[in-house]
């Protein structure tokens, strides 16, 4: 979807049409939870500060999220999804993979599909889609981003290859800003570049994730669409309205943290071996301490007994806004889809 939680406000408040905004918070521990394309000329987008948002434009509109709003229209959108294929992987309330080599329509042309999914999507719920076309999850996702908003390309089978080696790294799915950075050092700005490194040169540098980027760049990508995601973990996490400067202070949040995580991991009846706790601090800066044991759990106290030894682990180097927790190495086989709502004080 195009700028899906913007775009919602905007399709339900005629007076936002047109006009710069931001679903989030304007006060000083504000976030960006999603921007207008209007607004995005002016460099707001996701996960920024209110206060930088509103200083890159003077005249963007804070609008207040309304989740049940978004959860509805996208399962309108998925309804849609469903007519042409039960092979449908959700990656968020905005976002899915869709498997169409055999699809419910008999139609052999997956570009033709997108379009005309991408038009019931406009036509019976209001809002704009774009779509990527290719052989994989991996060529698809990117290519989705291609021609926004409202558009879609498609990557043919005897495009794939030249499509990857003329595409900037920073564009390559899984390649965060740190690792663009680390690849621009070593001499990597696009595919073709990162073609012609080595598996043993990607793995020497890149850790495990070096035999990921030897065979995407060669679109080698073998992950299935699955219709219920296999879940990986379960988290919880808070962003405060004041910094916290005590770990005192911080295990009383924890504590709550730990609360609402063991009712997800009950609800999902799941249990992990690793407990991560994840800091971010006063700079934006963010960092993650984790313990795996040789059982598992998902009870809040034992939870927490683990939280609070990562927390004292090392002294914290500045003020705290953000604290999470989440449990993964789970205990389950079975293919289990779990959404995780992050709270923001907006």
């Amino acid at each position: 979807m195009d700028a899906f939680y913007a775009s919602v406000e905007q399709m339900d408040n005629p007076f936002l049409r047109g006009k710069p905004i931001a679903v989030g918070g304007s006060d000083s521990r504000g976030v960006v939870a999603a921007a207008s394309y209007e607004a995005r000329k002016f460099g707001v987008r996701s996960a920024i500060s209110g206060v930088l948002a509103k200083k890159n434009c003077p005249e963007l509109i804070f609008v207040k999220p309304r989740f049940d709003r978004y959860k509805e229209i996208s399962s309108k959108i998925q309804k849609i999804f469903h007519d042409y294929t039960d092979l449908v992987e959700p990656l968020s309330l905005d976002e899915a993979y869709l498997d169409v080599t055999v699809n419910k329509k008999g139609n052999p042309s997956a570009t033709l599909l997108a379009a005309e999914i991408r038009q019931r999507i406009f036509k019976e719920v209001g809002l704009t889609a774009s779509a990527g076309i290719s052989i994989n999850k991996f060529v698809a996702k990117i290519a989705s981003d291609y021609n926004k908003p409202n558009g879609q390309k498609t990557v043919n089978p005897d495009e794939v290859i030249s499509f990857l080696e003329a595409l900037p790294i920073r564009k390559f799915h899984g390649v965060g800003k740190v690792t663009t950075e680390k690849m621009y050092q070593l001499g990597i700005f696009t595919g073709v570049e990162l073609k012609n490194k080595s598996l043993e040169f990607l793995e020497k540098h890149f850790g495990k994730s070096g035999a990921y980027y030897y065979h995407v760049v060669r679109g080698i990508h073998n992950s299935e669409v699955k219709s219920n995601r296999t879940a990986k973990s379960v988290a919880a996490e808070h962003t405060f309205d004041v910094n916290l400067s005590s770990e005192i202070f911080m295990m009383e949040k924890l504590e709550s943290i730990a609360a609402a995580l063991e009712k997800r991991l009950k609800k999902y009846d799941v249990a992990g071996k690793t407990v991560t706790l994840k800091i971010k601090y006063s700079d934006f800066t963010q960092q993650t301490r984790s313990k795996t044991l040789p059982y598992f759990i998902a009870d809040k106290v034992l939870i927490l007994e683990i939280v609070k030894e990562l927390l004292f682990q090392e002294r914290m180097k500045d003020s705290v806004r953000l604290l999470g927790i989440s449990v993964n190495n789970l205990n389950t086989e079975e293919k289990k889809f779990v959404v995780v709502q992050l709270k923001f004080d907006f």
